[in-house]
This record gives structure tokens, sequence and C-alpha cells, in this order.
């Protein structure tokens, strides 16, 4: 499981002062850079830990490099559904959008031309 052991500062010349984040992922410990939030690298460590662990689980490999290749590959899966998904929505969206003002500019056509109609009428007068 992986786990946090708490940021510390690099040592590295060439990034020096990026703060380390001490991760495991399948029983491997990672040292990751990264100056962004160490909770959310922690997360993904954790994340990319329990997929590992449920590919390993249903399959007969113990070779962990094809246990991470097998892992991103379900990982890739999943993005490029729910990108999928998304696109799907955003075209749904902007059709509806579209309805909307369709609908809208019809309505404010109708409402124009009552206004115009109703100033028309209180013009006319008897003699």
């Amino acid at each position: 499981m992986s786990s946090i052991k708490g940021p510390t500062t690099s040592s590295s010349s060439d990034s020096p002062g990026t703060p380390t984040i001490r991760v495991e992922i399948y029983n491997q410990i990672y040292n990751i850079r990264s100056d962004g939030d160490s909770e959310y690298v922690t997360q993904l460590a954790e994340f990319v830990d329990r997929r590992m662990r449920e590919i390993s689980s249903g399959t007969l490999t113990v070779d962990s490099l094809k246990v991470a290749i097998l892992a991103a590959l379900h990982v890739a899966d999943e993005l490029h559904r729910l990108k999928r998904l998304h696109e799907q929505a955003d075209s749904q969206l902007a059709a509806r959008s579209g309805e909307c003002a369709d609908l809208l500019d019809r309505l404010l056509k109708v409402r124009t031309v009552a206004e115009q109609q109703t100033a028309g009428q209180s013009n006319i007068s008897f003699t």
C-alpha cells in the first residue's frame, strides 16, 4: 500500500529545493520530486498501487513490470472512455444551448411584435 513518508528537500543539483515525496507502490519505495501538493501525489500513488494490486490478483503473472503495464493500459482505457463521455456531454450541452438560444430569439421576436402592435393601437384615435 502506498504511503507518504513526508516531504523532504531534494539535494539534487538539477532541482535544488524541490520537495521529495516518498511513496510506496506495489511494495517498492519511490522518491517523487514535485513542487505540487504532496497529498495529491500520495493519492495518485495510492491509486496506482490499488490498480496494480487489482490487476495482479486477477492474473497469474508475478512480474511487476507486466503488472504495471497492464495497470497502465486499464488506466488509459478508463481515461479515453471518460474523454469520449465528456466530449459527448459537451456536444449535447452545445446542442441544448443552441436550442435554448433559438427559443429565446423566437420569444423575443414575438414579444417585440406584440409590443409594436400594442403601441400602434394606442395611437389610433376617433374624431
